[in-house]
């Protein structure tokens, strides 16, 4: 993927919405709901009682079907009522559209894959090994930002070009130390072939995260030199150094030995000074997932949402239907629903 891809993108996300607009109409729904249900209460309190000799004339006139017709009209008017209350309320159905827009960040992550970094003093992980899973987790939380990968030792070079393809990634994460030629650490070389991977980005904010556990000892260009050129190009420089000072165990030939490893730690500083960064330092595991996760909260991609919201009245069809039954029950109870006193 070029440097030249656009580094925004916009997405447009529609959702249906329901509302009433006048909704403290609402409130008036415990009327009609009160009066269905205070008449099941009162039922049989204030009903007149009239005593007959024989309830067998009932049966042929269908007496039965009184308190059926009672209920029916009784719900014709309530659901009348409800339906133009919640026409008063007016219901409105609208679309949500919803614009996004995202101005990613392109970021080249540097690692060390010297020898030095077999190191052995983040157990039970070698410096590399807990270095590959931090930095994995890292990847997974970008979703916006091209991420490339730049690995050194006594040569500097790319082993992914910037991508949003992070599986891609991920896969040349995974075998990043096997792509060491000559033992050494050029550490002015490996910010100057991220540089190159950088200068001719559009991105709105260019940042370098070099991790490394020694000194500047090999390569052409010394670190300040490059970090002044990523400087001039506006490229953030963030630095790392990881491991114990002094002594360290490394397994050679499977045998545990001591090795003696150095950080030039003013020199990192310095490089991230110049490039308007920042130098950490981790000396286990906690420590280093603690630094890529603040590098994560200050370099964060800028979204900005624009929404809009239509809609449409629906009142109309509430109070037709709330009109329609209340004269269907006004006719109903001078035909099929009239009941004798």
């Amino acid at each position: 993927m070029s440097s030249s891809e656009p580094r925004w993108k916009s997405r447009k996300v529609k959702a249906e919405m329901f509302r009433f607009a006048d909704p403290v109409f609402l409130i008036l729904l415990v009327i009609p709901i009160w009066i269905f249900i205070s008449y099941f209460i009162r039922k049989g309190r204030t009903d007149p009682t009239m005593l007959f000799p024989d309830i067998s004339v009932f049966g042929k006139i269908g007496a039965g079907m009184g308190k059926f017709k009672r209920v029916l009209s009784l719900f014709l008017v309530t659901e009348a009522i409800c339906l133009l209350i919640f026409a008063m309320a007016r219901p409105q159905s609208g679309m949500s559209m919803n614009t996004r827009t995202e101005h990613g960040i392109d970021i080249i992550l540097v690692l060390d894959i010297s020898s030095s970094m077999e190191a052995l003093d983040f157990h039970p992980l070698t410096r590399f090994e807990a270095a590959k899973e931090v930095v994995s987790d890292f990847i997974k939380l970008r979703t916006s930002d091209r991420i490339g990968l730049v690995v050194f030792a006594a040569q500097s070079f790319t082993l992914c070009p910037l991508t949003l393809d992070y599986d891609m990634l991920a896969a040349f994460l995974e075998r990043a130390e096997e792509s060491r030629i000559e033992d050494g650490t050029a550490i002015g070389s490996a910010i100057a072939t991220s540089v190159n991977r950088l200068r001719d980005s559009d991105a709105r904010t260019k940042i370098i995260i070099l991790l490394t556990d020694g000194m500047n000892n090999r390569g052409n260009l010394d670190p300040l030199t490059a970090a002044r050129v990523a400087e001039s190009l506006g490229i953030k420089t963030y630095t790392i150094g990881v491991g114990t000072e002094g002594k360290a165990p490394i397994r050679i030939d499977g045998r545990l030995l001591s090795m003696e490893t150095h950080i030039d730690e003013e020199t990192l500083k310095e490089v991230a000074r110049i490039t308007e960064g920042k130098y950490y330092r981790a000396k286990n595991a906690r420590e280093l997932q603690g630094i890529y996760d603040e590098i994560n909260k200050l370099e964060t991609s800028g979204i900005k949402f624009n929404e809009w919201v239509e809609y449409d009245e629906m009142y109309a069809g509430f109070l037709k239907a709330g009109l329609i039954l209340l004269l269907l029950s006004f006719a109903l109870d001078r035909t099929f629903l009239r009941r004798l006193p």
